[in-house]
Protein backbone atom coordinates (compact mmCIF):
# COMPACT_ATOMS: atom_id res chain seq x y z
CA UNK A 1 0.00 0.00 0.00
CA UNK A 2 2.93 2.51 1.13
CA UNK A 3 4.28 2.25 -2.52
CA UNK A 4 0.68 3.39 -4.17
CA UNK A 5 0.35 7.12 -5.44
CA UNK A 6 -3.55 8.10 -5.44
CA UNK A 7 -4.13 10.27 -8.41
CA UNK A 8 -7.98 12.46 -7.32
CA UNK A 9 -9.56 14.42 -10.13
CA UNK A 10 -12.08 17.09 -8.32
CA UNK A 11 -14.68 19.02 -10.18
CA UNK A 12 -15.34 22.79 -9.19
CA UNK A 13 -18.03 23.80 -8.29
CA UNK A 14 -20.79 26.70 -7.73
CA UNK A 15 -23.20 27.37 -4.09
CA UNK A 16 -26.01 29.25 -3.47
CA UNK A 17 -27.40 29.68 -7.05
CA UNK A 18 -29.15 32.41 -5.83
CA UNK A 19 -31.73 31.76 -3.15
CA UNK A 20 -30.21 28.28 -1.90
CA UNK A 21 -27.61 30.36 0.40
CA UNK A 22 -25.05 27.80 1.93
CA UNK A 23 -27.83 24.62 0.78
CA UNK A 24 -27.43 24.59 -2.80
CA UNK A 25 -23.95 23.32 -4.80
CA UNK A 26 -23.56 22.54 -8.37
CA UNK A 27 -20.85 20.64 -10.11
CA UNK A 28 -18.81 21.70 -13.27
CA UNK A 29 -16.71 20.27 -15.65
CA UNK A 30 -13.47 22.34 -14.95
CA UNK A 31 -11.17 20.41 -12.57
CA UNK A 32 -8.61 20.38 -9.99
CA UNK A 33 -6.02 17.11 -9.46
CA UNK A 34 -4.18 15.89 -6.08
CA UNK A 35 -1.56 13.12 -6.45
CA UNK A 36 -0.89 12.12 -2.86
CA UNK A 37 1.80 9.36 -1.61
CA UNK A 38 3.43 8.31 1.24
CA UNK A 39 7.02 9.46 0.91
CA UNK A 40 10.17 9.51 2.57
CA UNK A 41 10.32 13.47 2.87
CA UNK A 42 7.44 15.83 2.52
CA UNK A 43 7.29 17.43 -0.99
CA UNK A 44 4.64 19.68 -2.28
CA UNK A 45 4.79 20.49 -6.18
CA UNK A 46 1.59 22.94 -7.18
CA UNK A 47 1.44 23.38 -11.09
CA UNK A 48 -0.01 25.96 -13.26
CA UNK A 49 -0.88 30.16 -12.92
CA UNK A 50 -3.81 29.12 -10.29
CA UNK A 51 -2.34 27.65 -7.66
CA UNK A 52 1.09 30.87 -8.08
CA UNK A 53 1.51 31.83 -4.29
CA UNK A 54 -0.11 29.18 -2.01
CA UNK A 55 2.60 27.89 0.60
CA UNK A 56 4.68 24.89 -0.74
CA UNK A 57 5.50 23.59 2.51
CA UNK A 58 3.53 21.72 5.85
CA UNK A 59 1.04 24.81 6.09
CA UNK A 60 -0.27 23.88 2.66
CA UNK A 61 -3.96 23.30 3.07
CA UNK A 62 -3.59 20.18 1.05
CA UNK A 63 -0.87 18.64 3.52
CA UNK A 64 -2.97 19.88 6.55
CA UNK A 65 -6.46 18.43 5.51
CA UNK A 66 -4.44 15.13 5.08
CA UNK A 67 -2.64 14.95 8.58
CA UNK A 68 -5.63 15.71 10.03
CA UNK A 69 -7.30 12.61 8.58
CA UNK A 70 -4.36 10.39 9.67
CA UNK A 71 -4.77 11.71 12.94
CA UNK A 72 -8.49 11.10 12.86
CA UNK A 73 -7.57 7.86 11.78
CA UNK A 74 -5.62 7.23 14.86
CA UNK A 75 -2.63 6.82 12.47
CA UNK A 76 0.86 8.34 12.82
CA UNK A 77 1.31 11.84 9.95
CA UNK A 78 3.29 10.30 7.66
CA UNK A 79 5.51 12.20 5.14
CA UNK A 80 3.62 13.11 1.35
CA UNK A 81 4.64 13.61 -1.82
CA UNK A 82 1.90 16.10 -3.30
CA UNK A 83 1.52 17.04 -6.48
CA UNK A 84 -1.53 19.39 -7.03
CA UNK A 85 -2.76 21.67 -10.24
CA UNK A 86 -5.90 23.60 -10.65
CA UNK A 87 -8.10 24.77 -13.91
CA UNK A 88 -10.10 26.74 -11.36
CA UNK A 89 -9.30 29.97 -10.64
CA UNK A 90 -8.67 30.79 -6.58
CA UNK A 91 -11.01 33.00 -4.70
CA UNK A 92 -13.19 33.87 -7.54
CA UNK A 93 -15.98 31.71 -5.99
CA UNK A 94 -16.04 28.36 -8.29
CA UNK A 95 -14.63 26.46 -5.01
CA UNK A 96 -11.51 26.03 -5.14
CA UNK A 97 -10.79 25.67 -1.27
CA UNK A 98 -13.66 23.18 -1.04
CA UNK A 99 -12.35 21.19 -4.00
CA UNK A 100 -8.78 20.79 -2.59
CA UNK A 101 -10.19 19.64 1.20
CA UNK A 102 -12.54 17.27 -0.81
CA UNK A 103 -9.17 16.43 -2.92
CA UNK A 104 -6.90 15.61 0.37
CA UNK A 105 -9.35 14.01 2.36
CA UNK A 106 -10.25 11.05 -0.41
CA UNK A 107 -6.82 10.69 -1.66
CA UNK A 108 -5.60 10.85 2.18
CA UNK A 109 -8.24 8.43 3.25
CA UNK A 110 -6.99 5.78 0.09
CA UNK A 111 -3.56 5.73 1.77
CA UNK A 112 -4.75 5.68 5.21
CA UNK A 113 -6.52 2.14 4.13
CA UNK A 114 -10.09 3.70 3.60
CA UNK A 115 -10.86 3.86 7.01
CA UNK A 116 -13.58 6.29 6.26
CA UNK A 117 -16.77 6.10 4.10
CA UNK A 118 -17.57 8.82 1.63
CA UNK A 119 -20.20 10.03 3.68
CA UNK A 120 -18.01 10.29 6.77
CA UNK A 121 -15.33 12.43 3.93
CA UNK A 122 -18.43 14.69 3.53
CA UNK A 123 -19.20 15.51 6.65
CA UNK A 124 -15.44 16.07 7.61
CA UNK A 125 -15.55 18.57 4.25
CA UNK A 126 -18.54 20.78 5.39
CA UNK A 127 -16.92 21.18 9.03
CA UNK A 128 -13.74 22.57 7.55
CA UNK A 129 -15.75 24.77 5.12
CA UNK A 130 -18.50 25.66 7.56
CA UNK A 131 -21.11 24.54 4.84
CA UNK A 132 -21.84 21.78 2.68
CA UNK A 133 -22.76 23.02 -0.62
CA UNK A 134 -19.61 23.25 -2.18
CA UNK A 135 -18.04 20.11 -0.53
CA UNK A 136 -20.88 18.16 -1.59
CA UNK A 137 -21.34 18.99 -5.63
CA UNK A 138 -16.98 18.48 -5.76
CA UNK A 139 -17.96 15.07 -3.66
CA UNK A 140 -20.85 13.69 -5.46
CA UNK A 141 -21.26 16.00 -8.84
CA UNK A 142 -24.76 17.04 -9.90
CA UNK A 143 -26.74 19.00 -8.32
CA UNK A 144 -26.47 18.49 -4.22
CA UNK A 145 -29.17 19.81 -2.04
CA UNK A 146 -27.42 19.70 1.79
CA UNK A 147 -27.62 21.14 5.28
CA UNK A 148 -25.78 21.08 8.43
CA UNK A 149 -26.89 18.95 11.01
CA UNK A 150 -28.13 19.88 14.53
CA UNK A 151 -25.43 18.32 16.08
CA UNK A 152 -21.65 18.58 15.42
CA UNK A 153 -19.95 15.30 14.00
CA UNK A 154 -23.72 13.65 12.90
CA UNK A 155 -23.73 12.72 9.01
CA UNK A 156 -24.71 15.55 6.78
CA UNK A 157 -28.36 14.78 5.21
CA UNK A 158 -28.03 15.95 1.70
CA UNK A 159 -30.07 14.91 -1.96
CA UNK A 160 -28.17 14.35 -4.92
CA UNK A 161 -29.98 15.69 -8.15
CA UNK A 162 -29.24 14.69 -11.65
CA UNK A 163 -28.75 18.34 -13.69
CA UNK A 164 -31.77 18.83 -16.08
CA UNK A 165 -30.93 18.07 -19.62
CA UNK A 166 -29.07 20.22 -21.90
CA UNK A 167 -28.41 22.97 -18.81
CA UNK A 168 -25.05 25.00 -19.61
CA UNK A 169 -23.61 27.49 -17.81
CA UNK A 170 -21.79 30.57 -19.02
CA UNK A 171 -19.70 31.57 -16.33
CA UNK A 172 -18.42 35.15 -16.08
CA UNK A 173 -15.04 35.30 -14.13
CA UNK A 174 -13.55 39.19 -13.75
CA UNK A 175 -10.26 39.67 -12.98
CA UNK A 176 -10.14 40.25 -9.47
CA UNK A 177 -10.40 38.52 -6.51
CA UNK A 178 -12.49 38.54 -3.25
CA UNK A 179 -12.29 36.81 -0.25
CA UNK A 180 -15.15 34.76 1.40
CA UNK A 181 -14.98 36.51 4.39
CA UNK A 182 -14.97 40.27 2.98
CA UNK A 183 -18.43 39.55 1.11
CA UNK A 184 -19.63 37.79 4.16
CA UNK A 185 -18.80 40.96 6.37
CA UNK A 186 -21.30 42.56 4.08
CA UNK A 187 -23.72 40.43 5.08
CA UNK A 188 -26.80 41.67 7.37
CA UNK A 189 -26.91 39.94 10.71
CA UNK A 190 -30.60 40.10 10.46
CA UNK A 191 -33.72 39.71 8.32
CA UNK A 192 -37.23 40.88 7.80
CA UNK A 193 -39.65 38.12 7.94
CA UNK A 194 -40.66 39.19 4.46
CA UNK A 195 -36.95 38.70 3.05
CA UNK A 196 -36.52 34.83 4.95
CA UNK A 197 -40.36 34.29 3.81
CA UNK A 198 -39.13 35.41 0.06
CA UNK A 199 -36.14 33.17 -0.11
CA UNK A 200 -37.53 29.87 1.48
CA UNK A 201 -40.40 30.27 -1.24
CA UNK A 202 -38.11 30.79 -4.14
CA UNK A 203 -35.42 27.91 -2.68
CA UNK A 204 -38.56 25.69 -2.15
CA UNK A 205 -39.51 26.60 -5.73
CA UNK A 206 -35.52 26.45 -7.53
CA UNK A 207 -34.81 22.84 -5.94
CA UNK A 208 -38.65 21.99 -7.29
CA UNK A 209 -38.23 23.40 -10.51
CA UNK A 210 -34.52 21.34 -11.02
CA UNK A 211 -35.70 18.39 -10.07
CA UNK A 212 -38.69 18.45 -12.83
CA UNK A 213 -36.35 20.33 -14.76
CA UNK A 214 -38.75 22.93 -15.22
CA UNK A 215 -35.93 25.56 -16.81
CA UNK A 216 -38.95 27.86 -17.45
CA UNK A 217 -38.87 28.57 -13.57
CA UNK A 218 -35.93 28.90 -13.11
CA UNK A 219 -35.42 32.60 -14.07
CA UNK A 220 -38.18 33.84 -10.97
CA UNK A 221 -36.87 30.95 -8.45
CA UNK A 222 -32.99 31.71 -8.41
CA UNK A 223 -34.11 35.70 -7.03
CA UNK A 224 -32.74 36.38 -3.68
CA UNK A 225 -32.89 38.52 -0.93
CA UNK A 226 -30.18 37.28 1.44
CA UNK A 227 -27.23 37.98 -0.15
CA UNK A 228 -27.04 39.14 -4.00
CA UNK A 229 -28.31 42.73 -2.80
CA UNK A 230 -25.72 42.96 -0.65
CA UNK A 231 -22.99 41.57 -2.52
CA UNK A 232 -23.86 43.98 -5.56
CA UNK A 233 -21.87 46.54 -4.37
CA UNK A 234 -18.64 44.27 -4.11
CA UNK A 235 -19.00 42.72 -7.97
CA UNK A 236 -19.85 45.89 -10.47
CA UNK A 237 -22.00 44.45 -12.95
CA UNK A 238 -23.51 41.95 -10.48
CA UNK A 239 -27.30 44.23 -9.95
CA UNK A 240 -27.50 44.41 -13.98
CA UNK A 241 -26.93 41.03 -14.81
CA UNK A 242 -28.81 39.20 -12.39
CA UNK A 243 -32.20 42.15 -13.06
CA UNK A 244 -31.74 41.21 -16.62
CA UNK A 245 -30.23 38.37 -17.74
CA UNK A 246 -33.22 36.61 -18.31
CA UNK A 247 -34.15 39.00 -21.09
CA UNK A 248 -31.13 38.36 -23.05
CA UNK A 249 -30.88 34.59 -23.57
CA UNK A 250 -30.23 33.08 -19.79
CA UNK A 251 -32.72 30.86 -17.98
CA UNK A 252 -31.35 32.18 -14.92
CA UNK A 253 -28.45 34.21 -13.32
CA UNK A 254 -26.95 33.87 -9.93
CA UNK A 255 -23.87 35.05 -8.08
CA UNK A 256 -21.63 31.93 -7.58
CA UNK A 257 -20.73 31.47 -3.97
CA UNK A 258 -19.62 34.90 -2.41
CA UNK A 259 -18.42 35.91 -6.07
CA UNK A 260 -17.05 38.04 -8.28
CA UNK A 261 -17.97 35.23 -10.85
CA UNK A 262 -21.83 35.55 -12.02
CA UNK A 263 -23.35 33.06 -13.72
CA UNK A 264 -25.65 32.78 -16.41
CA UNK A 265 -27.40 29.62 -17.39
CA UNK A 266 -28.58 29.03 -20.76
CA UNK A 267 -29.44 25.83 -23.03
CA UNK A 268 -28.76 26.72 -27.00
CA UNK A 269 -25.85 28.52 -28.69
CA UNK A 270 -28.31 31.04 -29.71
CA UNK A 271 -29.07 32.21 -26.33
CA UNK A 272 -25.05 32.03 -25.54
CA UNK A 273 -24.08 34.35 -27.93
CA UNK A 274 -26.87 36.45 -26.86
CA UNK A 275 -25.50 36.36 -23.69
CA UNK A 276 -22.42 37.03 -24.50
CA UNK A 277 -23.22 40.62 -26.14
CA UNK A 278 -25.20 41.39 -22.84
CA UNK A 279 -22.56 40.91 -20.19
CA UNK A 280 -19.70 42.39 -22.73
CA UNK A 281 -22.04 45.95 -22.98
CA UNK A 282 -22.52 45.48 -18.81
CA UNK A 283 -18.55 44.91 -17.89
CA UNK A 284 -17.31 47.13 -20.01
CA UNK A 285 -19.87 49.49 -18.91
CA UNK A 286 -18.17 49.29 -15.63
CA UNK A 287 -14.82 48.75 -17.30
CA UNK A 288 -13.99 45.32 -15.51
CA UNK A 289 -11.63 43.00 -17.19
CA UNK A 290 -13.08 39.56 -16.97
CA UNK A 291 -12.70 36.31 -18.81
CA UNK A 292 -16.24 34.13 -20.31
CA UNK A 293 -15.93 30.31 -19.42
CA UNK A 294 -18.75 28.15 -20.96
CA UNK A 295 -18.91 25.05 -18.44
CA UNK A 296 -20.94 22.05 -18.63
CA UNK A 297 -21.98 20.05 -15.70
CA UNK A 298 -20.28 17.36 -13.75
CA UNK A 299 -21.99 14.54 -12.99
CA UNK A 300 -19.74 12.04 -11.29
CA UNK A 301 -17.67 14.34 -8.77
CA UNK A 302 -14.60 13.37 -7.07
CA UNK A 303 -12.87 10.15 -9.34
CA UNK A 304 -9.95 8.55 -7.56
CA UNK A 305 -7.33 6.29 -9.68
CA UNK A 306 -4.03 4.39 -8.24
CA UNK A 307 -0.96 3.72 -9.96
CA UNK A 308 2.06 1.92 -8.28
CA UNK A 309 4.88 3.50 -8.06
Amino acid sequence: MMSSVVKVTIPASTANLGPGFDALGMAFQLYSIVEMAVSDKTKIVLEGKELQGTPADKSNLLYQVAAGLFQDAGQPVPELSIRAASDAPLTRGLGSSAAAIVGALVAANHLAGEPFTREQLFAKASQMEGHPDNVGASMFGGIVVATMPDQDGASIPYVKLPVPKGLQTLVVIPEFPLSTEKARKVLPQVYSKQDVVYNVGHSSLLVAALAQGRLDLMGQAMADRLHQPYRAELVPGLKDILDNATDHGAVGAALSGAGPTILCFFQTEEEAARLREFVDRVMNGHDISYRIMILQPDEHGVQVEIHQR
